[in-house]
């Protein structure tokens, strides 16, 4: 039993297509075999039996495109258009038993009475040697070739843009199209990023993905269209083509999701299969070739993106091969270790390397302490080293233990006098005279007013370090302040001598009045404690510019050079000298700058002596009164006065530069 007789009627018909020479085979709609009949049984060996309602397997893979385009054509070929509304090819089918079997096959449409497709019949022909086969055979050999070297030329670029140009170039060459384009699929919408023969302020140009011929080919499943005159044209790119009347696109995948579509525009000569095969296999190389362009551009930018981060980053970065040679050596690397990238690429790396996922800690030469991370890049066998600068974090952690062992000093010493004095006042109340007793009160008094100082310093260090000092900004009289702070320090000391000077002009500060107090206050402390042998301690304050400028300056042991910023900060004491013997538990001056900072001043350290000369300068220049107020005399004015009563040159001593705002 064939095919032919389930499906064909007429029984005159019936016996024309079993009686037939050549094989006959129709499809309908969904390339399923509605006729074999017993020629095609011979051509292809196998019975209508196992093809009837089955997709046939004679069509060779690399020769799909050909199949489709055939089919396509006669689908949207315009009536009278053809010879015999048929299409004819050389090609090439399998049989059953795996061999190519050379055939011509004239394909018509096949079309129920009312002129609606039903499918396609085929009628197969042995190919035998005649000049128009060879010759057609040729032609698509010649052509298949040029599309390979293309497709060569396409995979060897990666730059996307370039791609997208050469395709439609190589598009107008091989079906000889009058226009081409490669619209890109972006949401709902498709946009023109690529096209030949068209205006070019048509690039960049958008439309609507649904309604368009590309929305059309999606929805229908296939790969490849055709658009004739008849239908309509108004798409994206076609209206500026003046005679168009076919348009042929093939969709363009990236890992298997629709990328894009390629256009070919005519306008003038006529589309044939052959035409339509070749932009259907382009299509598909395209897909290959935009995919590898847009893989190497995500590479290019992963790097990039990886580059920046590197180059930005704080922390030194090195990264080593197989070999443990440094391939990369990102600038903070530079900047920690000193060696610039060209001595460091290409070379071991210059320290010590941790094991895998430990960290090690060391100290350079230069006496940055670095911590150093090393991992592996499990991809590549790399290693990446991350190492950062924690010479902060080791002075800290040194002075906290020095702060620890220090604090514990100061705070032992008062109270083991304390605790003596208290147990000799208890132990021995009735054997000590009137004066023995109140000196032993007193100097309990006095320890415990250190303790109580000492209390202080370490609260207000932690509000400090914690931004929490409070401070109110309103406007306050400097030269009230002054003048109690240093009435305060009159009966602390007998081997010192405080003087303050006030121009008499001096305006009213902005700022805080008992933060400034804290301030002045501590810088006289430092005075004193740092001039052990006592001297004379001067007080200075006067207007300059939007500024009020108070310096503190003693004759005592100085500060060392390159010590002059670090006595601001949190546990850090001059080491130079004597001043390590004087005690303290390094808060003092660090509260000083946080305060005056708080109340937008500033704070410094200078030499003694260079200050004194800046101060006579600025007071022959500005010629206002001073007032100075001595701890052993009455205050007295002297109209343009300085003190005469500086040490000789050779004294070492410190001046504390304070600036506050000025009122108003």
């Amino acid at each position: 039993m064939t095919g032919v007789h389930h499906h064909v009627h007429d029984p005159i018909a019936r016996a024309v297509i079993e009686s037939a020479a050549d094989a006959i085979v129709a499809v309908d709609q969904r390339h399923r075999v509605t006729v074999w009949n017993p020629a095609a049984e011979r051509m292809f060996g196998w019975s209508a039996k196992e093809m009837v309602g089955r997709v046939p397997p004679i069509v060779p893979d690399e020769l799909k495109a050909e199949h489709n385009a055939v089919q396509e054509r006669l689908l949207t070929r315009r009536p009278g258009e053809g010879e015999n509304g048929q299409i004819s090819i050389a090609t090439r089918r399998f049989h059953q038993d795996g061999r190519l079997i050379d055939v011509r096959i004239d394909t018509s449409l096949l079309k129920d009475p009312t002129g609606a497709p039903l499918g396609w019949v085929g009628v197969y022909h042995p190919v035998e040697d005649d000049e128009i086969v060879q010759h057609h055979m040729a032609e698509r050999a010649r052509l298949v070739r040029r599309l390979n070297d293309i497709v060569a030329d396409l995979n060897a670029e990666l730059d996307l843009a370039v791609v997208l140009d050469r395709i439609t170039t190589a598009l107008i060459e091989l079906t000889g199209a009058d226009a081409g384009g490669f619209v890109r699929i972006e949401g709902d919408r498709l946009r023109l990023v690529s096209m030949t023969g068209l205006p070019e302020h048509m690039r960049g140009t958008t439309a609507d993905l649904r309604s368009s011929l590309v929305g059309e080919l999606l929805r229908s499943g296939k790969t490849v269209k055709l658009a004739t005159g008849e239908r309509r044209l108004g798409d994206l790119i076609w209206s500026e083509l003046p005679g168009l009347h076919t348009i042929a696109l093939g969709l363009s995948y990236l890992q298997n999701k629709p990328y894009g579509a390629l256009y070919a525009l005519f306008s003038g000569r006529k589309v044939g299969h052959m035409e339509l095969e070749l932009l259907e296999l382009l299509a598909g190389h395209a897909g290959v070739a935009v995919g590898n362009a847009v893989a190497y551009a995500e590479v290019v930018r992963q790097r990039a993106h990886e580059r920046a981060v590197i180059d930005s980053s704080a922390d030194g970065i090195a990264v080593l091969d197989h070999d443990l040679v440094v391939r990369q050596w990102n600038p903070a690397a530079h900047t920690l270790t000193g060696i610039p990238p060209e001595d460091a690429l290409g070379r071991p790396l210059p320290f010590d390397m941790p094991a895998l996922g430990e960290m090690l800690t060391f100290r350079l030469e230069s006496g940055i302490w670095l911590n150093v991370l090393a991992a592996e890049i499990e991809e590549t066998g790399e290693l990446v080293l991350d190492f950062r600068d924690v010479s902060e974090a080791k002075a800290l952690e040194e002075a906290k233990d020095l702060f620890l062992a220090t604090t514990s000093h100061e705070l032992r010493t008062p109270i083991t006098v304390v605790q003596g004095f208290a147990s000799t006042l208890v132990n021995r109340w009735d054997k000590l005279t009137d004066a023995d007793r109140r000196a032993a009160v007193a100097t309990i008094a006095e320890r415990a007013q250190s303790l109580g100082r000492l209390v202080e310093h370490l609260l207000l260090g932690s509000r400090a370090g914690a931004d929490e000092l409070p401070v109110t900004i309103e406007t306050f009289d400097l030269r009230r302040v002054l003048e109690g702070v240093v009435a305060g320090f009159r009966s602390l000391s007998p081997l010192h001598q405080v003087e303050l000077e006030i121009a008499a002009d001096l305006p009213f500060a902005r700022g805080d009045a008992m933060a400034t107090d804290i301030v002045l206050g501590q810088l006289l402390e430092n005075a004193f404690k740092y001039s052990p042998d006592g001297g004379t301690v001067r007080v200075r304050a006067r207007p300059e510019g939007s500024d009020l400028v108070v310096t503190v300056v003693d004759e005592g042991v100085g500060i060392a050079p390159g010590d002059h910023e670090r006595i601001f900060e949190r546990f850090v004491q001059g080491e130079a000298g004597d001043r390590r013997r004087f005690g303290g538990i390094g808060l003092g001056l660090y509260i000083v700058k946080r305060l005056t900072e708080a109340q937008g001043g500033t704070i410094s350290a200078h030499a003694a002596q260079a200050n004194r000369d800046a101060f006579h300068t600025m007071s022959r220049k500005v010629g206002t009164s001073v007032t100075t107020i001595s701890t052993r005399g009455e205050p007295e004015v002297r109209p343009g006065a300085v003190t005469t009563s500086d040490p000789a040159s050779g004294t070492k001593g410190t001046c504390m530069r304070l600036v506050l705002r000025r009122a108003g």
